[in-house]
């Protein structure tokens, strides 16, 4: 079978509730995310997953990814990895949409990039160094990251330019996968918060 990556946003943190952009801020999970973790956890240990006992684990360095895939029981099996960062927002970290349209109207990050910060051609290097590892071996891989960089891993396994992460939004603590159809990249689940209904 061709590899997949299951693809796990971190839980909610008190930032990305406010919509505020979180890069490399180090911004620990709400007990709302913590919960979250758990559950995201949980589903990955039943069926279909089984605890996927064959998967190599990533995460991002930063403690609400890290937490997120310790709470979810995987943190004995995972190993840092720094591509895993969070977009890299410079002078936007911090800042809503709302408060950065007030200073540039028509912004679009997909677009427009941020000052100060990463370029779209280093955020898409990133995700294709990821998109290489996953495709590297015979084993599905699972990682635990942050919206924008999930989202344009999810643009670049597509062959896509990373602009497409537009227009596919990820909840926190959300599960997707991306796999094959006829031998072609494509996105088998996405932003799928099943686990986090009642």
């Amino acid at each position: 079978m061709a590899p997949r990556i299951l693809l796990a946003r971190h839980g909610q943190t008190a930032w990305s509730l406010s919509g505020k952009h979180t890069g490399r801020t180090d911004v620990p999970l709400l007990e709302e995310g913590r919960q979250g973790a758990k559950l995201l956890g949980e589903r990955l240990h039943r069926q279909p997953y089984d605890g996927l006992p064959d998967v190599e684990v990533r995460t991002s360095p930063l403690s609400r990814a890290r937490e997120t895939c310790e709470l979810a029981s995987f943190g004995d099996r995972a190993r840092h990895w720094d591509e895993l960062l969070e977009w890299d927002y410079g002078a936007y970290e911090g800042m809503t949409p709302a408060e950065i349209q007030a200073v540039r109207p028509g912004w679009l990050i997909w677009r427009d990039g941020v000052p100060e910060g990463e370029t779209l051609a280093e955020v898409t290097a990133r995700a294709d160094e990821v998109v290489a590892w996953a495709r590297s071996a015979d084993r599905d891989v699972l990682v635990f990251a942050h919206g924008h960089i999930l989202r344009s891993i999810g643009a670049r396994w597509l062959g896509l330019p990373l602009d497409f992460a537009a227009r596919i939004r990820l909840n926190p603590t959300s599960l997707s996968v991306l796999g094959w159809a006829y031998g072609e990249p494509a996105l088998e689940s996405w932003n799928d918060v099943g686990h986090l209904v009642p």
